[in-house]
């Protein structure tokens, strides 16, 4: 399946059901763009979740923070309108033992401007919002 905002491929996933409050819609999955990062619903997810390394070095490789993180920088699009979310996803990922801030900084330097929203500055923001 091809990303709807810039043509990349996505890495679909399944999104447990404790996190699906965070996806738009009621889809049990997500997919992910190896080129923008960008977030999308998936009707259909895998049954299993993959391996995350298609994305770089810069997701954990535990399941219970990628997930999470990969969320978050769905929903970093709006912070205004996901604040409450970012939030619970942000002390989620670090009751995971990963540093949200710091795994932003890398995605930041592994994507850059590719990444379809300006990571760098949404980190800045979201500092501010903490």
């Amino acid at each position: 399946m091809a990303c709807p905002n810039c043509g990349g491929d996505l890495v679909s996933f399944p999104v447990p059901e404790d996190l699906q409050r965070f996806l738009p819609g009621d889809e049990p999955g997500a997919g992910v763009c190896r080129s923008c990062l960008a977030l999308h619903p998936e009707t259909e997810p895998p049954a299993e979740v993959p391996d995350f390394v298609a994305l770089g070095d810069a997701i954990p490789e535990d399941d219970a923070a990628a997930i999470p993180l990969l969320l978050l920088v769905g929903l970093l699009d709006s912070l205004a309108m996901h604040r409450e979310e970012i939030t619970a996803l942000l002390e989620r990922v670090e009751g995971e033992g990963v540093d949200p801030l710091l795994a932003l900084d890398r995605l930041d330097a592994s994507y850059g401007e590719a990444a379809h929203i300006d990571l760098g500055r949404r980190r800045r923001q979201l500092e501010q919002l903490l």
